[in-house]
Order: C-alpha cells, then sequence, then structure tokens
C-alpha cells in the first residue's frame, strides 16, 4: 500500500469543486447533452482545468494523485450527472492510464501520462471485438514482428473515446495461448498511425455524448518500444489488474446515479399529487422509496469497504468483483423503481429519471458484464477453499 499523495484536507476541497462542477454547471445541461449527442468544449475544459483527466494519475506525472478510496468518493458525485462526463475523462484515470502507471516502462510512462493527466491526449482502451469481449478468449487481432517492429491487424468494437483518442492501448495476440498464458499481448498505438481506421461513432440506447466506435488496423506498424511494459506477458497481467481497479470506480459511479435517482424520485413524490394528496404519503410510494434508499446506503457501504480492501492489497480480485456486480445491479432496480414511482411522467424524454434508467443500463454489461463477476467470485471462492483443503 502506497501512501496517499492528497491528504484529508486537500481532498476534501477536490471533492467540494467537483460537486459544485457536477450539480450547477453539468447538471442543468443534461438535456443538451443528451439531444446534441455530445459533451459542450466548455465543459471539457472545465473538467481538465480541475485535473479531472489525470485524478488517478501520480503527481509526478502531473496528476493529482489519488489513491483508490478517494477516488471511489469522487465516482459518487461523478455519477450524479450523465454519465457521458466520467466517460471523457474515464479511460485516462482508468484501465488505459493505470496499465501505463503500473506497468509501463520508464520511457513509455514519460511519453504518455503527462498529456494524458492533462486531457491533451484522451487513451482508449482497445480490447473488445466482435467475437471477444468480457472473455478476452477468442481475441483474432494480431501483432506480428517485422524486425524490431511490430505490425498489428485486426478490428475492435465498442472502443470508448475512439473518435477523439491520442493514443489506443491495443490488446493483439502474438503467440498461442498456451496453458495459462493467453498469448496477448498490449501495445501503445498512436492514433495518428498510419492503417488505424475509426468508424463513426455509435448510436447506443443511452449515456448520449460518451462516444464509442469501431476501430480497424490494417497493418499498423509500431516501433518496438510501443510493447507495454517491454515484454509481451507484461501487457496483459497489467490489463487485467487494471480491470479489477476500474470495477470498483464502476460500482462507485453506480451508486452516485442510484442518489441521483434517488433523490429526483423523493423531490417528485413529495410534490406530485394524486387525489389531492403528495403521493409520497402513500405507503406503496413509501415502500418503493425504501427500497431504493436501502440499496443506496448498502452500495455506499460496499463500495467504500472494497475499495480499501484493494488499496491494501487484501483483496484485488474478489472484491472489485462484488462490488460491481451488487452496485451495477443495483442501481437498475433503483432506476426501474425511480421511474415507477414517477409513473408515466417518468417515461418522458428529459425527465431525468428517464435518461438515468436508459444510462445506468450499460453499466451491467461493459468491464465484465454480470455474469462474468459472478464466474470470478464463485470460482475464486471455489479455488480458495480447494487449497484450503489440500493444503
Amino acid at each position: 500500500m502506497t501512501a496517499p499523495e492528497v491528504d484529508p484536507e486537500e481532498f476534501a476541497q477536490i471533492l467540494e469543486l467537483t460537486r459544485d462542477f457536477v450539480r450547477s454547471r453539468v447538471v442543468p445541461r443534461e438535456a443538451e447533452i443528451m439531444e446534441q449527442d455530445l459533451m459542450p468544449a466548455d465543459l471539457r475544459t472545465a473538467a481538465a482545468d480541475l485535473g479531472l483527466f489525470g485524478y488517478a494519475i501520480p503527481q509526478r506525472w502531473g496528476g493529482l494523485g489519488l489513491t483508490l478510496v478517494q477516488d471511489v468518493e469522487l465516482a459518487m458525485e461523478l455519477g450524479y450527472t450523465t454519465l457521458a462526463l466520467r466517460s471523457m475523462f474515464g479511460t485516462n484515470n482508468g484501465i488505459a492510464g493505470q496499465v501505463l502507471v503500473g506497468y509501463g516502462t520508464e520511457g513509455q510512462r514519460e511519453r504518455w501520462l503527462g498529456p494524458i493527466a492533462s486531457g491533451d491526449v484522451v487513451a482508449s482502451f482497445a480490447l473488445t471485438e466482435p467475437g471477444a469481449g468480457s472473455d478476452p478468449a477468442g481475441l483474432t487481432t494480431r501483432a506480428t514482428r517485422s524486425g524490431d517492429d511490430w505490425v498489428i491487424s485486426g478490428s475492435k468494437r465498442f472502443i470508448t473515446n475512439a473518435p477523439t483518442a491520442g493514443l489506443f492501448v491495443t490488446f493483439a495476440r502474438t503467440r498461442p495461448a498456451e496453458g495459462k498464458d493467453p498469448g496477448i499481448a498490449v501495445f501503445l498505438v498512436p492514433a495518428d498511425a498510419a492503417g488505424i481506421e475509426v468508424g463513426p461513432h455509435d448510436r447506443k440506447m443511452g449515456q448520449e455524448g460518451a462516444w464509442t466506435a469501431d476501430v480497424a488496423f490494417d497493418d499498423v506498424r509500431v516501433s518496438g518500444d510501443a510493447l507495454v511494459g517491454g515484454d509481451e506477458r507484461v501487457g496483459y497481467r497489467a490489463a487485467m489488474t487494471s480491470l479489477a481497479r476500474g470495477r470498483v470506480h464502476i460500482a462507485a459511479l453506480a451508486v452516485g446515479a442510484a442518489r441521483r435517482a434517488l433523490d429526483e424520485t423523493v423531490a417528485y413524490a413529495a410534490t406530485a399529487t394524486q387525489g389531492g394528496r403528495p403521493i409520497g404519503e402513500f405507503q406503496l410510494v413509501q415502500a418503493h422509496l425504501a427500497d431504493m434508499q436501502t440499496g443506496v446506503l448498502a452500495g455506499e457501504s460496499l463500495v467504500r469497504e472494497c475499495a480499501r480492501r484493494f488499496h491494501e492489497s487484501e483483496d484485488t480480485r474478489i472484491a472489485p468483483s462484488v462490488a460491481k456486480l451488487f452496485c451495477t445491479e443495483m442501481v437498475g432496480r433503483v432506476a426501474d423503481l425511480a421511474v415507477q414511482v414517477h409513473g408515466g411522467t417518468g417515461y418522458m424524454r428529459g425527465v431525468p429519471v428517464e435518461r438515468i434508467y436508459r444510462d445506468v443500463r450499460l453499466l451491467r454489461l461493459y468491464e465484465g458484464t454480470s455474469e462474468i463477476q459472478r464466474l470470478i467470485i464463485g470460482g475464486a471462492l471455489v479455488r480458495g477453499a480447494t487449497r484450503q483443503r489440500s493444503g
């Protein structure tokens, strides 16, 4: 466990500034972001000025240097508004940036982490393919040696921030899978490299303003120092560790969205009337609110505990999956109840709970589906019990 770079008093200021930015500047423009499917340039600049593109990048490379314990508190604030806000800088701090922080060579860190932390470079995590998502065993993108270089060919799908990326952290098969070795390496591919083609941004069910797209690699040549960690076996292990860390962050994001759905629903129940009475006076509505509040508080406690366990290296595998599974499923139930309490109003575009209902559905899919989290948790528990019996 490393000591925090940001002390509690300084972090409280960062958290307050972020909360104010989210609630006073982003929340009032949610409808605009949704309708235009675009994050306004002034909000991007403001987020960069706050250091949000590098909040989890160590200070030596220009970031804020927040620990995961601090990260989840920030994520719960970011989750309170459209998830497109967090998506702008999520991969910079998460699964792309953390690969470099934890496992990049010194040269790779010096080259990329400063621009990533400032927001001058957006890093995309290019793993998913048409036949390989949560389980990368079916990955077909290949990287082959060509002298001192590597040549990468293949296609990726649903790549977050691909249309604005300056760097693709790219998974490619370099050798046959053998035993526990998946045969996959990770490369740092500049977005302007010859042979890269980024498709139009996808039209999704929700999370308007958070752009994803297909990316094709057609004999893209990169130098030997593009191999993460300088070793074919390092990058994949780095990526899996970064994914685990990111799952705790996603869980916290879900809690923030659930809190927003609850706040909107309590306010609606206190003012909307039926038969001359506020609907919040009806016991069945109160029961729904109680279930929502219970889910939010349980999620807050769980995500904080799992972040602590990860930060202290007490549990870096089961706890992240537990947090993501529970919190992303929880926010789905909370969002559904929010729409239910709003009634027909909750089904109308422009009403916050309608957008939240669509936005949070994706949380159960990316960075490992709920089904994958169950397999990770259950499998790890059984293996642990087997080791105890055999030991």
